[in-house]
C-alpha cells in the first residue's frame, strides 16, 4: 500500500480529513471524513469547541485506520488570528473566541490612537484588520491572561493536544500582527502593548517542522493508526498557495473561499508606503517566501444567502440563476463591514442598495449576481492596484479553492482584469497540506516539484478574457469605491 497522507483541513464552516498518495506519479485524493464546523454564543463570545473538533479528527483517523492504513503522516491546517488560552496545567482555559466576534470592533481604533498604523505596518508588514489576535489580545479577559502559560495558535494547540510538543508555526503566527519582519521574532514593543510576553509563545518554527507522534493515551481511548504529525503550513491561505500550481514568473493566487484572498508570492516583503495604502499584508509563507495579499470577503456572502434561503438552493444553482440575471445592476463594496457578520446578509446587501440609491436585488438569482459581479469588480480593482504596487505587470490569475468552480465568477474575473484565468484546484488547502508532508519526508524535493505534480495530477481550466466586454464597468466602479470608503480595513 501507497505511503499515506493526511492532511485535516479546518474551515469556517466545516473541516474534514483528506487522505493523499502518490500514484504513478500522480497525487491522489480521497476525502475520509467530513463534519461541520462553527462558532457558538458561549460565555458572552462567539467562540469554535475545540474539542469537538479534536473528536472529529479522531473519527476522521479511526476510518483512516479502518480503510487499511496503519501508518501514516498528518498535518493540520486552519484559518488564522484566532488562538487557545493554556493554564499552567496544560489545559485551556476556555474554548477559543472566534475572529467573527464583536468584541474587536473598536479595538484597532483605541490600539492605533497610541500606536500609530504606520509604525505597527513598518515592523510587521501585515494589513490591519480588526481581527487580528493583536486586537483580540488588546480585548482579552485580563483574568484569563493572568492564568495563562502559553497562548497558541489554533492548529499549533490542535498538535500540542495530539502529540504534547507546543511550537508557534510562522505561517500562522504573521498573521497576529505581532511578528517583527526584520528581527523575525515577536515585537516586544507590540506584546508590551496588549499584556503578553515572548515566552507565553512556544518557539517559533518553518513550516515542514516534524513535531512528534500522536501519544499513547489516544491510542488507549481510540483505534489510531501509528501518526506522525508535521507542522505543515498551519495558516489554510498558506496552504493554499502551496497548493496553487503557478508557473513561470509573476503569476497572481486568488485563494477563493468563505474568504477571497488576492495577492503574489514574493521572496522579499513589500511594505512600503504603496503596500501601506493599500492595506496589503506580507504573511510569511514557506520555503523562505512571503504572501502579499489582500483580504477580501469572499463566498461568505454567498454561504449566508444559502443559509437564509433554508439551504434551498445548491451554490451550483445559485450560479445558474445568477447567470439569467445582467451583471452589474449595482455596485457593492463588499469589504464593508457591515458584511463582516450581518444578523441576515440578504437584508444587509439590500440595505446597502437603498441606502446608496441603486437597484435593489429581490430575486435568489439577483442576490447572487449581485454578489458575484461585485466580487469580480473587487478583484479587477486590486489587481490593478497590485500591478502599480509591484511595478510590473501580473501575467496570470491561478483561481484555487471552492470559488475555482464556478465559471460565472472566473469569467467575469477574467475579462475584468484582462488577465488570463486558470482556475483549479478546488482542494488547494488540502494538497498544500500535503505537499510540505511530502517534501519533509522526501517523498517531493522541493515547492517547485510540488507545483509541477500538482499540474500533472489535477485539472485546471482556463478563462480568457472577452475583449471590450464591460469595457467602462470597472472604472464607473473605482469611482463608486473612491465616494464610499467606509470598510473594515482601512
Amino acid at each position: 500500500m501507497s505511503k499515506a497522507y493526511v492532511a485535516v483541513d479546518i474551515g469556517a464552516s466545516s473541516g474534514r480529513l483528506m487522505l493523499g498518495t502518490l500514484e504513478n506519479k500522480k497525487l491522489k485524493l480521497q476525502e475520509m471524513h467530513r463534519f461541520k464546523n462553527g462558532f457558538t454564543k458561549e460565555n458572552g463570545h462567539d467562540r469554535w469547541s475545540i474539542d469537538s473538533i479534536l473528536d472529529e479528527i479522531f473519527k476522521g483517523l479511526e476510518k483512516i485506520k479502518a480503510a487499511g492504513y496503519d501508518d501514516v503522516t498528518l498535518g493540520i491546517d486552519t484559518c488564522a488570528v484566532d488562538y487557545v488560552l493554556v493554564g499552567m496545567d496544560g489545559e485551556k482555559i476556555q474554548n477559543p473566541i472566534s475572529y467573527r466576534d464583536s468584541r474587536t470592533k473598536n479595538a484597532m481604533q483605541e490600539l492605533t490612537s497610541d500606536l500609530p498604523k504606520d509604525y505597527i505596518y513598518k515592523k510587521t508588514g501585515i494589513q490591519f484588520l480588526n481581527f487580528n489576535t493583536l486586537y483580540q489580545l488588546y480585548e482579552e479577559s485580563k483574568p484569563d491572561l493572568e492564568k495563562t502559560d502559553k497562548i497558541m495558535m489554533i492548529p499549533d494547540y490542535i498538535g500540542y493536544v495530539l502529540t504534547g510538543n507546543a511550537v508557534t508555526e510562522v505561517t500562522n503566527a504573521s498573521t497576529t500582527q505581532m511578528l517583527n519582519l526584520r528581527e523575525g521574532l515577536f515585537d516586544k514593543n507590540l506584546l508590551k502593548k496588549v499584556n503578553v510576553s515572548q515566552d507565553q509563545f512556544p518557539r517559533l518554527v518553518e513550516s515542514g517542522t516534524i513535531l512528534g507522534n500522536i501519544r499513547h493515551k489516544w491510542h488507549k481511548k481510540y483505534d489510531l493508526p501509528e501518526t506522525e504529525v508535521v507542522t505543515v503550513a498551519t495558516h489554510d491561505t498558506a496552504s493554499a498557495v502551496l497548493g496553487t500550481p503557478g508557473e513561470g514568473e509573476h503569476w497572481a493566487f486568488l485563494s477563493s473561499g468563505t474568504w477571497s484572498l488576492l495577492g503574489t508570492e514574493l521572496n522579499v516583503p513589500e511594505n512600503g508606503q504603496l503596500a501601506f495604502k493599500g492595506n496589503y499584508t506580507n504573511e510569511w509563507g514557506a520555503y523562505g517566501t512571503y504572501r502579499f495579499l489582500k483580504n477580501i470577503m469572499g463566498l461568505w456572502m454567498i454561504q449566508c444567502v444559502k443559509k437564509e434561503l433554508d439551504d434551498k438552493y445548491s451554490f451550483a444553482e445559485l450560479a445558474d440563476l445568477a447567470g439569467q440575471v445582467k451583471p452589474f445592476q449595482q455596485f457593492i463594496n463588499v469589504n464593508d463591514d457591515r458584511f463582516t457578520n450581518p444578523d441576515n446578509m440578504i437584508k444587509e446587501i439590500q440595505t446597502y442598495c437603498r441606502e446608496s440609491q441603486q437597484k435593489v436585488p429581490e430575486t435568489p438569482g439577483e442576490i447572487a449576481m449581485a454578489i458575484y459581479s461585485n466580487l469580480a469588480l473587487y478583484y479587477a480593482n486590486e489587481i490593478e492596484d497590485l500591478n502599480n504596487i509591484l511595478g510590473y505587470k501580473l501575467s496570470t490569475l491561478n483561481i484555487v479553492g471552492g470559488g475555482s468552480n464556478v465559471k460565472l465568477l472566473n469569467q467575469l474575473t477574467s475579462t475584468l482584469s484582462n488577465i488570463d484565468v486558470y482556475a483549479g484546484p478546488s482542494e488547494a488547502t488540502a494538497i498544500g497540506n500535503l505537499i510540505v508532508q511530502m517534501i519533509t519526508k522526501n517523498d517531493v524535493n522541493n515547492i517547485g516539484e510540488g507545483r509541477k505534480l500538482i499540474r500533472d495530477s489535477f485539472g485546471v481550466k482556463k478563462f480568457v478574457p472577452e475583449t471590450h466586454k464591460y469595457a467602462d464597468v470597472l472604472h464607473r466602479y473605482q469611482e463608486f469605491l473612491e465616494n464610499n470608503e467606509r470598510t473594515t480595513v482601512q
